[in-house]
């Protein structure tokens, strides 16, 4: 294989396995055969392996550097991996109708919205934080080309779900967005316990992350 050949290769990868899988007629055969729970745990198992890989092979990929690392760099990239954290601790496993990855979508109430007042995709927000807060301390071509398409793809997806969401929907995702836009920004949420948890979780999440961060991909973030 060719010194950039396992990027290329993993890169088509990760783009094939987050593509072909959700769009039609891949997807309605495949929650038929796994059921929906069963498609929602492998094509998550399957991302992550394809991420996994993706970011090992830009660690491997032949290094030409495109501008020098700083150490207010490092500031940035902590600053921002904090509300990633807690946007993915607040988002995460709760209904949100109008974007994916929402669980239990049919219980949810546009009239406590949640993080959905505030934005209505907050994991391609916590995706475009995460890649920017990577780009700007990895300034080698592989890792600027794979961040790079990390934070183009968040920006450009709220636009690709939000057309698929009002196919699935039709009148009722404008009547959806009417009645969350309706709600105060700041309304309070429906279970105060329930909130401080999740803001907790975000903040273990981080705190996790820092600590696993050497192991995993060798370099440490406080250095």
């Amino acid at each position: 294989m060719t010194e950039w050949g396992e990027f290329a290769l993993a890169f088509a990868a990760f783009l094939t396995t987050h593509s072909v899988p959700i769009r039609p007629p891949m997807r309605p055969v495949l929650i038929a055969l796994l059921g929906p729970r069963g498609f929602t745990l492998a094509y998550s198992l399957l991302s992550l392996g394809a991420l996994a890989w993706l970011i090992a092979a830009a660690g491997r990929a032949p290094y030409v550097a495109l501008w020098h690392w700083a150490p207010w760099q490092n500031h940035l990239t902590l600053s921002l991996m904090l509300p990633v954290c807690l946007l993915l601790a607040l988002a995460i496993v709760r209904p949100n109708p109008l974007s994916f990855g929402g669980a239990g979508n049919d219980r949810f109430d546009p009239v406590r919205p949640g993080i959905v007042r505030l934005v209505r995709h907050p994991l391609l927000l916590a995706l475009a934080l995460w890649a920017a807060a990577h780009l700007v301390p990895n300034g080698d071509l592989a890792h600027v080309l794979l961040f790079g398409v990390f934070a183009a793809f968040a920006a450009l997806g709220g636009r690709l779900v939000d057309r698929r969401k009002q196919r699935e929907l039709g009148a009722r995702w404008h009547s959806l967005r009417a009645e969350i836009k309706a709600q105060p920004v700041f309304a309070g949420p429906a279970s105060w316990s329930g909130l401080w948890l999740r803001l907790g979780t975000g903040v273990a999440l981080y705190a996790a992350l820092l600590l696993a961060h050497p192991w995993l991909f060798g370099v440490s973030p406080l250095s």
